[in-house]
């Protein structure tokens, strides 16, 4: 009976059942919008180690994930007041550009699937060592919603040198320079991997320049979607190789990005209730353990 919903894939050439990109994308992308993160980050191992899906295309299928999952954290955090506009800015307008390098950077140095899975290994090694060196630094709020100081950003002030706002009963304060700069070099990185920065950008946030992981998360989540919707239309419609494209696998793209979205929408609404230690302790141990998987794959 299970064979009914199997079903192939055009584009990528994957063979599954059609509930399992969806299934898979929000149990993912629930536990990963805790941090500001969508997930896009640990689809793309699945897709390749899981699906076999290893070419370029797999990339932009990743950005149209983001595309269709993220809004749904999005408007929770929008809802929730916890979105700082001009965090949000900054982060997309530095990763837009590093993204169109990513692109050719993919298409043209990292087209074999066993250095890509290596340039994979690497990047989510570092980002879970960034989130293990974070946790010590956590302050952790009670579990209980009445005795929890208020989640929304208030009071926010901002000029060409730094940013400020109220959060959580203290004044958070950082460098623009510093972020605009971080947030091109994480643009390059998002556009090879697919996964339009947000990844990066939260726990560099976090951990260098201690923004709380419950106020950076909605830009973060923000700044992934435009990147996304950028990352899509440079891989669709820029030729490189022989004048081809690398689009996306659409109905496996947004297949992902359904189950993304109920998970991101339900995963932003239950962050307030979990400790951020735990959230970062998750993230942390799943990367390191797929990024262990894939160097050792290479060597």
């Amino acid at each position: 009976m299970l064979d009914t919903f199997k079903i192939v894939f055009s584009v990528s050439g994957v063979e599954t059942y059609l509930f399992v990109p969806p299934l898979v994308a929000f149990v993912i992308s629930f536990f990963t919008s805790m941090a500001g993160v969508s997930g896009a980050f640990l689809i793309m191992p699945f897709q390749m180690s899981v699906l076999g899906f290893t070419s370029p295309s797999v990339s932009s299928t990743n950005f149209l994930y983001n595309i269709v999952g993220t809004p749904g954290g999005i408007l929770r955090y929008i809802r929730e007041q916890r979105m700082v506009w001009p965090l949000a800015a900054c982060i997309t307008m530095g990763t837009l550009p590093g993204v169109l390098l990513g692109y050719y950077f993919r298409v043209i140095y990292l087209p074999d699937p066993r250095v890509f899975k290596l340039f994979v290994g690497v990047v989510l090694l570092y980002i879970g060592i960034r989130l293990f060196q974070g946790i010590t630094k956590i302050k952790t709020f009670p579990s209980s919603p009445e005795t929890q100081p208020s989640f929304s950003v208030s009071n926010v002030t901002w000029n060409i040198r730094r940013m400020e706002f109220d959060f959580s009963g203290k004044r958070v304060s950082f460098s623009i320079p510093a972020l605009a700069s971080l947030t091109f070099v994480v643009g390059i990185i998002g556009g090879v991997y697919g996964i339009g920065g947000g990844a990066i950008i939260a726990p560099f946030c976090v951990s260098i320049l201690n923004i709380p992981v419950y106020a950076v998360a909605g830009p973060a989540l923000f700044g992934t979607f435009i990147t996304s919707v950028a990352g899509v239309i440079f891989y669709s419609t820029i030729p490189i190789n022989n004048g081809q494209t690398v689009p996306p696998d659409w109905l496996l793209g947004i297949l992902f990005g359904i189950g993304g979205l109920l998970g991101m929408y339900f995963g932003a609404k239950c962050q307030r209730y979990v400790p951020e230690h735990l959230i970062k302790l998750i993230l942390g141990i799943i990367m390191v353990l797929v990024a262990g998987r894939y160097i050792i794959q290479f060597l």
